[in-house]
C-alpha cells in the first residue's frame, strides 16, 4: 500500500473537544458556547502545583463580574467541561463571547477555538482547502448539496461501518444508477450498508492463491476493516454528510472494495475490484496503494484504470511514500491522477529541553502516562557514533538492539529508518527507557510528522538531530526533558511538500509530468477501525474512533473527494476534464506568498517534480474557465508512441477494438494539462513544437491572453497568443515552439498561463536536455 515503505503514522487525540455543542441561555447577554482553550503548558507559573489549577484560575480571571455574582450560573469549576493534558493542552470551557475574547488576552493562552455544530475544527483539511464557510461569512460549497448522486469507490482495507463518519441521517435515497452489492461475512451484515455506505465487497482469491487461506481469527474475511487504513481514506473522501469528521465531499456515497490484507494487496484482486466497481456504477475511484513503476502493459492498476476511464470514471491514486528520492513515483499513467502529499497549517508542537539550556522544537501526539516530568532533567543516551551515512541498528533502535542496563531510566535518541517510528518507541520502552527523541536523517530533512507514541516521545528535524547527537557524544552528563504543547493553527509557511512524498521525473514517460498535484497528507484526522490501535502495531491495545495518519494514502482521497464535487457540479465532464480543472487551478505559493517549499530541503523551493502542477485548490477547480480534454482514443494514441508491441497495446485496446490512429506526432502532443518537453541527445535537434487544445467551460464569450515564463536554455513562442471563444464547449488549438539557445545540464521549470481577467489556466513547463551516456 501507499503507506509503505514507511508505516503510516497514526495517533490518538481527544475527540471529545471536537463535538459540536451550542449552549443557550434565557438572557441573550449571557449565552454561552463551548470554547477550546489551548494553553502553553510550559508557561505555567511556579505558584501553581498542577496545570488544571492554573487552567481553572485562568478561566476564572476572564469570567464577567455579572456571571460570577449571578446565583444561577455555573462556578468556574463547572464552566470547565474537559481538561486536556497531552496531545492538546488546555480546557474546554463554557463562555460567553465577551468572556472568550477576554480570556484570549490572558498570559499563557495560545489560542481559543469556538465549537461549531457539524464542524470539525481539528480536522483542518476542508477549511484549509477553502471548502468550509469561514468566519468572514463566505458560503461553504457543502451548502450547495451538489454531491448526493456521486459514488466514490475506495479500494483499500475495508471499512468500519459503525463510525459516525458513515452515518446516513438526512441523506437522500441511494442513486438509481447504483448497481452494487453489500457482501456479508464475519462482522459485516446487510444492515451495515446504508445510504452513505451504498456497497461493500471483498476480494481475496489472488491473495489466498499466493499466501494461503486467510486466517479468519486474525482478520475479517468480509468488508469490515481490521487495519484502519480503509476507514480513514473512505472518511477523508466523504465522511459524515451532516455532522462532524467531515470529508471532502460529505454528501457523496461510499462503496468499499476490500483488496488489501495482512500480507499485502495482490494485482488480480485489485483488477477484479476495479472491474466490479465500474459495473457497480462508481463515478470516482480512490486508490491509495501502489508498488513502484512497471511498464504500462504490466501494471494492473494502469490497465484497469484505462478501462475505468473509458467508462467515464475518474481515478485518483497515491504517488507513494518513497520521497524525497527522485523518480520514486508509483501510478504514473496519464489517465490516472497521481497525488503527492503536503502539509497543512496545523501542527502538534513539542519541545526537547536540553541540560545545556538549549531548546529543540519538535512534534508529537503522545497521550498517556507521563513518565517524564517537565520539571526534571533525564540522562540522555545515544547508541550511535560520530560516523554518518552508515546504517547503525542500535542508533535506529531496532528490535533487540538496546541494552536495558544502558537505557533504563533514560531518554533514548533514535534515528529514523528501517522500522516504524512508533515501534522504535516500543523498543525503548521495553528496554526501560522513559522517553524517546526521534531524529530525522538526511532523507527526511526538517519534516516533522506527529505520532501517537507508546511512551513520551518527540520527533525533531535533521539539523537539531545532529546538534543533539553532538551534545550527547561530547558531554558524558548530557540530559534533557520533553514537553508537549498541544495543537497550533495558522502555521507558516504552509503548505509544504512532504519529504516522504514520492517525486518525479516520470522515467516511464518523461513527456508526462508526474505527480499531477499535491494535497494534504500529513497529520490527517479521520475515522479509524476500532479493531486496531492508533499506531497500527499489534502491541498497541488502545482503541479510538478517529486517528491521525500521514502518507500519500491520505492525500489521494482528498483529491478523490474534490473530484466528486466537480463531477456533481459538472456531471457531463470527462475524467480528463476533471483532472485538468484540478491541475490548472492548483497554486504554487504558500501562505507567505512565497514559492512552495520542500520539507526535505528547506533551503530551496520545491519544483514540479515535487509538487506537479501545484497544491489543490477546490473552489477554483469548480470553475476553471478552460480545460484540456482528452478522449480515450487520444490516450491510446499516446500508448502508440511508447514502443509497445501489438500484443502489449491490445491490453488497452481490445475491449473497444482500438487501433493506432497516429494522431500524435510525439508523446509530448498528448493534450495534457502540463508540458514536459524533452530534447534528445541529438544536438542537431534544436527546435521542438507541442500542440494543445483548450475547451471553453466558462462564459460563452471570453478572450484569453497567454503569458509564458522566460527560460535560460530556450526561447518560447506561443501561437496564437490570444484565444477568442464565442460559445461554450468550443475548442481552440494552440502550439508552443521551443528553440534551444544553450543546452542546460539540469531541467528548467516555468509556466504557461492563459488569462481572461477572471480565470488563470496555468500549466507547468519542464524542459529537459538529455545528455549522451559515455
Amino acid at each position: 500500500m501507499a503507506k509503505t515503505p514507511m508505516k503510516i503514522m497514526s495517533c490518538i487525540i481527544l475527540i471529545t473537544h471536537l463535538l459540536s455543542i451550542t449552549l443557550f441561555s434565557a438572557n441573550a447577554q449571557f449565552v454561552k458556547k463551548t470554547y477550546l482553550v489551548q494553553m502553553d503548558k510550559a508557561a505555567m507559573p511556579k505558584t501553581f502545583s498542577n496545570h488544571l489549577d492554573w487552567y481553572s484560575s485562568t478561566v476564572k480571571s476572564a469570567l464577567s463580574t455579572t456571571s460570577l455574582e449571578s446565583s444561577d450560573v455555573e462556578n468556574e469549576e463547572e464552566r470547565i467541561i474537559y481538561s486536556y493534558q497531552n496531545a492538546f493542552h488546555g480546557v474546554a470551557a463554557k463562555l460567553s463571547k465577551e468572556e472568550a475574547e477576554r480570556l484570549e488576552e490572558q498570559e499563557g493562552v495560545v489560542a481559543i477555538f469556538p465549537e461549531r455544530k457539524y464542524q470539525l475544527h481539528t480536522t483542518r483539511s476542508p477549511e484549509f482547502l477553502g471548502l468550509e464557510a469561514s468566519s468572514k461569512g463566505t458560503n461553504s460549497i457543502f451548502s450547495e448539496n451538489l454531491d448526493n448522486d456521486v459514488i466514490v469507490g475506495v479500494l483499500d482495507t475495508g471499512i468500519w461501518p459503525e463510525s459516525e463518519s458513515f452515518n446516513d441521517t438526512g441523506m437522500k435515497p441511494v442513486p438509481s444508477h447504483w448497481k452494487g452489492a453489500c457482501e456479508i461475512g464475519r462482522g459485516f451484515t446487510k444492515q451495515h450498508c446504508n445510504k452513505k455506505i451504498v456497497g461493500a465487497r471483498v476480494f481475496y482469491h489472488g491473495y489466498e492463491a499466493a499466501i494461503g487461506k486467510i486466517n479468519e481469527s486474525r482478520e475479517y474475511k468480509s468488508p469490515r476493516d481490521q487495519d484502519g487504513h480503509g476507514t480513514h481514506t473512505a472518511a477523508t473522501v466523504a465522511g459524515y454528510a451532516y455532522g462532524t469528521a467531515r470529508g471532502m465531499a460529505p454528501g457523496a456515497r461510499v462503496a468499499a472494495y476490500k483488496v488489501c490484507w495482512i500480507g499485502g494487496c495482490f494485482s488480480s484482486d485489485i483488477l477484479s475490484a476495479m472491474d466490479k466497481a465500474v459495473a457497480d456504477g462508481v463515478n470516482v475511484l480512490s486508490i491509495s496503494l501502489g508498488g513502484g513503476v512497471s511498464s504500462y502493459s504490466h501494471d494492473s492498476i494502469s490497465i484497469a484504470a484505462f478501462g475505468a476511464m473509458e467508462a467515464g470514471v475518474f481515478i485518483s491514486c497515491s504517488a507513494g511514500n518513497a520521497g524525497p528520492s527522485p523518480a520514486s513515483l508509483a501510478n504514473v499513467s496519464p489517465w490516472i491522477t497521481t497525488v503527492g502529499a503536503s502539509t497543512m497549517d496545523r501542527d502538534f508542537p513539542s519541545q526537547v529541553k536540553l541540560g545545556n539550556g538549549k531548546n529543540l522544537s519538535g512534534a508529537s501526539l503522545y497521550k498517556g502516562p507521563s513518565t517524564v516530568s517537565t520539571e526534571k532533567q533525564y540522562p540522555l543516551v545515544y547508541m550511535g557514533g560520530n560516523s554518518s551515512g552508515t546504517l547503525n541498528p542500535k542508533a535506529m533502535c531496532l528490535e533487540g538492539t538496546l541494552d536495558p542496563q544502558v537505557v533504563k531510566g533514560k531518554i533514548v535518541i533514535c534515528e529514523r529508518g528501517i522500522s516504524p517510528r512508533v515501534q522504535k518507541g516500543h523498543v525503548v520502552k521495553d528496554a526501560g527507557g522513559v522517553g524517546m527523541i526521534l531524529t530525522n536523517t538526511e532523507t527526511n530533512g526538517e519534516e516533522l510528522v506527529a505520532d501517537c507514541h507508546l511512551l513520551p516521545a518527540v520527533a525533531i528535524g535533521e539539523k537539531d538531530g545532529k546538534d543533539l547527537k553532538n551534545y550527547v557524544l561530547t558531554n558524558k552528563n548530557a540530559t534533557a526533558t520533553l514537553s508537549f504543547l498541544g495543537t497550533r493553527l495558522g502555521i507558516r509557511p504552509s503548505p509544504v511538500v512532504a519529504a516522504f512524498s514520492s517525486r518525479g521525473p516520470n522515467f516511464l514517460s518523461l513527456e508526462v509530468l508526474k505527480p499531477d498535484l499535491v494535497a494534504p497528507g500529513v497529520n490527517i484526522l479521520a475515522a479509524w477501525s476500532e479493531d486496531v490501535g492508533p499506531s497500527g502495531l499489534a502491541i498497541d491495545q488502545r482503541r479510538v474512533k478517529f486517528s491521525i495518519v500521514s502518507g500519500t494514502s491520505m492525500s489521494c482521497p482528498h483529491v478523490s473527494g474534490v473530484a466528486a464535487l466537480i463531477k456533481a457540479k459538472h456531471p457531463q465532464w470527462s475524467p480528463a476534464a476533471i483532472k485538468s480543472a484540478l491541475m490548472t487551478t492548483a497554486y504554487v505559493v504558500d501562505n507567505t506568498m512565497k514559492p512552495l517549499k520542500d520539507a526535505s530541503n528547506a533551503e530551496k523551493p520545491s519544483s514540479p517534480y515535487d509538487h506537479g502542477s501545484g497544491h489543490i485548490n477546490p473552489i477554483k477547480a469548480l470553475d476553471p474557465g478552460l480545460v484540456y480534454d482528452i478522449k480515450p482514443q487520444d490516450y491510446f494514441d499516446f500508448l502508440c508512441t511508447q514502443n509497445l508491441t501489438p500484443n502489449q497495446l491490445s491490453v488497452f485496446g481490445k475491449y473497444a477494438n482500438r487501433s493506432c490512429a497516429h494522431s500524435l506526432a510525439s508523446p509530448g502532443d498528448l493534450n495534457y494539462p502540463a508540458i514536459s518537453l524533452v530534447f534528445s541527445e541529438n544536438k542537431s535537434v534544436s527546435v521542438m513544437t507541442v500542440h494543445r487544445t483548450l475547451t471553453n467551460v466558462g462564459p460563452d464569450v471570453s478572450t484569453y491572453h497567454v503569458l509564458v515564463s522566460v527560460f535560460n536554455g530556450a526561447s518560447v513562442k506561443v501561437e496564437p497568443e490570444t484565444l477568442n471563444f464565442t460559445r461554450k464547449y468550443q475548442k481552440l488549438p494552440y502550439k508552443v515552439t521551443f528553440t534551444t539557445k544553450t543546452r542546460q545540464t539540469q531541467p528548467e521549470f516555468g509556466d504557461l498561463v492563459w488569462n481572461d481577467d477572471v480565470h488563470s489556466v496555468r500549466s507547468p513547463i519542464v524542459i529537459t536536455w538529455l545528455s549522451s551516456i559515455v
